[in-house]
């Protein structure tokens, strides 16, 4: 394919991604308002934003695996049509609970994005030339990141209310599959493959319930009480017995065990776990400091996010470009996870009085890191292994990325649920005010607060969230230990190979083309 091919086929993936990104950014600035609205507590903002991650999870080895048995651009497009039913839902949502469920809905719909446009992109393009356009799709990534906290405040801040955050992105997605239609033109290449239900049934399943029980632990019921001691018995047995289900009686397991035997994809996947827990565990909440700590409204709360989605920008921008011209990946990732590292440790220690610039260049640091990363992590895996293992490979890493993002989302939540719920309680008594549980852990309007107890909410969430950055540091440095191990591979500079491998047939048109445009 020419360049204009490309660029043309990419257009609809582009613009797909752009909505699986804008699912989340966009809602980020509405959900203390939406929780404050619904009568929600700490628990339930972290579980609007896990249920969609878990769906995620759990469906993105599956649609890798459909991938390699039938029409990828049908599939990407069936899970557009997924995320347009779920946000219809949770633009009605009447409470939590529904919102919640709603949510699942549009993981679903976003796990098939997040996953078969890598796919596809890695079928089109060589590893070499992918760098050039991962830039493109790490650019995508910051501008969903950009305007969707951005549109988001807007939104909750007009007569649309929060409920408009979730219309926003359907005409973006209804664009999106007519522009797939016309321009993504592939060769299916069919494999014979079984899809393990089962396995992903389990692994979801057990992860979902130790979530849970983290989230609820301490708050709902007590964490050495007999409550703790089922869910985390149920949990460990859903996992055993998806551990012999995927070792012993799947076909084709939902994680191909086989893949680890790559020193590389064992190294990725580690780091993908990491880099989900301490990325998105972390960043997830830090519009909820804007508004709660600092007391900014959604649409300044969305301004401040520019800092980080800017360094994120240009480094994704930049790296691919450059690695595409030098076929040198490995000094990328591990330059930019030591900026996470740095930007982790440095947002760590802020609080509710720390200078907003001080904040935005921290910032900065961590999405330039984040930028130099996450694509590239991806394109190290894919180059390790053959064509016809595409999909279940790059599906094993966004996996296990989503997963982190799960565990980190779901535990660092709990965590500040607990630390703000304990500051509040003291702050509030040293005021001479009697609180109960439920009043500690809610999130309420702090604009219809007394000051008095406006300064012990904010000063609470202030302190708190400078430790949940310091907590998530260390998952950091475990990341960027194993990228420095990883081996670097010189970039493919063809995927014919790898189609002959997967298709003969396939793989025979594909060359008589390049030779046909050769002569062009």
């Amino acid at each position: 394919m020419t360049h204009r091919q490309i660029l043309e086929a990419l257009s609809g993936l582009l613009l797909a991604m752009f909505v699986a990104m804008l699912s989340s950014t966009v809602v980020s600035n509405a959900l203390p308002r939406i929780v404050a609205d619904l009568h929600g507590s700490q628990t339930g903002y972290t579980w609007v934003v896990v249920a969609t991650m878990l769906a995620m999870t759990a469906t993105t080895p599956i649609w890798g695996k459909l991938a390699d048995l039938f029409s990828k651009k049908l599939l990407v497009q069936l899970a557009l049509v997924i995320y347009i039913v779920g946000s219809v839902v949770a633009a009605m949502a009447p409470n939590m609970e529904v919102l919640i469920g709603s949510r699942v809905v549009q993981g679903l719909g976003v796990g098939g994005l997040t996953a078969l446009v890598q796919v596809v992109i890695a079928t089109m393009i060589s590893p070499r030339e992918r760098g050039r356009y991962s830039g493109y799709l790490g650019a995508v990534f910051a501008l969903a990141t950009v305007s969707g906290p951005l549109i988001g405040g807007l939104i909750v801040d007009s007569a649309l209310g929060w409920r408009g955050c979730f219309f926003v992105s359907l005409p973006f997605a209804a664009l999106a599959f007519f522009l797939l239609q016309k321009t993504l033109h592939l060769p299916v290449v069919k494999r014979p493959v079984r899809i393990d239900y089962l396995g992903a049934t389990l692994i979801v399943g057990g992860v979902s319930i130790l979530l849970v029980w983290v989230s609820l632990a301490g708050n709902q019921f007590a964490w050495g009480s007999t409550y703790t001691v089922a869910l985390v018995a149920a949990g460990v047995l859903l996992l055993a017995a998806a551990g012999y289900v995927e070792s012993r009686v799947a076909a084709e397991p939902i994680i191909p065990l086989h893949l680890f035997k790559d020193r590389t994809i064992t190294l990725a996947t580690i780091a993908s776990v990491m880099v989900g827990l301490a990325m998105f565990g972390s960043t997830v909440y830090l519009s909820q400091y804007f508004q709660t700590a600092r007391g900014m409204s959604p649409t300044e709360a969305g301004l401040m996010s520019i800092a980080m989605v800017g360094g994120l920008f240009v480094s994704s921008i930049v790296s691919g470009r450059i690695i595409t011209a030098t076929g040198r990946w490995k000094r990328w990732l591990v330059g930019g996870m030591a900026l996470v590292v740095l930007g982790l440790a440095l947002l760590g220690t802020i609080d509710e009085t720390t200078s907003l610039v001080v904040i935005g260049l921290f910032m900065a640091l961590l999405g330039i890191g984040m930028g130099a990363t996450m694509q590239n992590l991806v394109l190290a895996v894919q180059n390790n292994v053959a064509m016809s293992e595409m999909g279940a490979a790059s599906a094993v890493v966004a996996f296990f990325r989503s997963m982190g993002g799960s565990i980190g989302v779901s535990a660092l939540g709990a965590l500040l649920s607990h630390q703000v719920a304990t500051k509040v309680t003291d702050g509030l008594h040293s005021l001479g005010i009697s609180t109960s549980s439920h009043d500690s852990h809610s999130i309420p309007d702090l604009a219809a607060l007394p000051a008095p107890v406006r300064d012990v909410f904010e000063s609470a969430f202030g302190q708190s969230f400078g430790e949940i950055f310091l907590i998530a540091a260390p998952f950091a440095v475990v990341a960027l230990v194993c990228v420095s191990l990883i081996k670097e591979v010189p970039l493919r500079t063809s995927n014919l190979e790898e189609y002959a491998e997967a298709s003969p047939e396939v793989a025979a048109e594909l060359h008589h083309g390049v030779v046909e445009e050769s002569k062009r």
